[in-house]
């Protein structure tokens, strides 16, 4: 389809709902989902935004004013993803466990205010990836406006520059427990020390980042047109040290640079398929 087409579609399919509860963080999708929603809606939409340790607390400012700006109903919960049993031990299908629970604490939000539907901000691209949240969405009735028009995040990155949306060419962001790998225990001091790492590289002027963690190793990725920016002795020093500071012991620089799911690269068809 057409962009315009596609544009279209998603806005016959949120007329058609009427009502929704948007689980909102803030990122590229959600909120040009809520910009459109909100529109289109008013008052029978609000935003749910989850607060948890896996959840840098940038984010969620960056999320909660966007809200207040747009004017849309805003509710606080609390989705404590270490409280789930078995979450912290890491497995493949982590994001299932973390999914489930927000999707029930949206909807009981959803059901709370009296609005219909919940919807979240997955995209057709997303298919593209292992993404076993995808499966809880489906077992709690999310619904998934911006798939359903067939809209790939190129397509969401440029309505949302034509619609003035701010985080149009927002970096892409995934929660900070997606910085583990599989079966590598998560704790709140292992993301504390991850969240001050990136915190450190975005404070420093690199935009499109992720730090992963290996135990006593910390893994830097940016973008690939970013990597020259560490070609300086005096940044390689600075972030050495104070990545040693954070906890880490060893400090490196993925040479490929930053890619989409690059913990799922050693998953085999059989495990993605749990």
């Amino acid at each position: 389809m057409e962009l315009q087409e596609k544009f279209d579609t998603l806005k016959e399919v949120l007329k058609k709902a009427g009502s929704g509860a948007i689980a909102y963080s803030g990122g590229v999708d959600s909120t040009f989902l809520l910009k459109v929603a909100y529109d289109l809606l008013g008052e029978n939409i609000i935003a749910v935004t989850a607060k948890s340790s896996t959840y840098p607390e940038r984010e969620y400012n960056e999320a909660k004013e966007y809200i207040e700006q747009l004017g849309a109903k805003h509710i606080s919960i609390v989705s404590e993803e270490l409280d789930i049993e078995g979450f912290s031990k890491n497995p493949v299908n982590r994001c299932y466990f973390c999914k489930t629970e927000l999707f029930s604490k949206v909807k009981a939000e959803a059901d709370k205010y009296g609005v219909k539907y919940v919807f979240d901000g997955s995209n057709l691209d997303d298919d593209g990836d292992f993404r076993p949240g995808i499966k809880a969405a489906k077992e709690q009735g999310v619904i998934s406006p911006l798939k359903i028009a067939q809209l790939t995040k190129n397509d969401i990155r440029t309505l949302s520059k034509m619609l003035d949306v701010p985080t149009w060419n927002k970096p892409a962001f995934a929660c900070l427990s997606s910085r583990f790998p599989y079966g590598k225990e998560i704790t709140i001091e292992k993301l504390s020390m991850v969240d001050k790492a990136e915190q450190l590289l975005l404070d420093m002027g690199f935009k499109q980042l992720r730090v992963r963690h290996h135990d006593e190793i910390a893994r830097i990725e940016v973008d690939p047109d970013e990597r020259s920016g560490f070609f300086d002795l005096d940044i390689m020093d600075k972030i050495g040290n104070e990545f040693k500071k954070i906890g880490f012991k060893y400090v490196t620089l993925d040479i490929i640079g930053y890619r989409t799911g690059s913990m799922n690269e050693v998953l085999s068809m059989e495990e993605k398929n749990i």
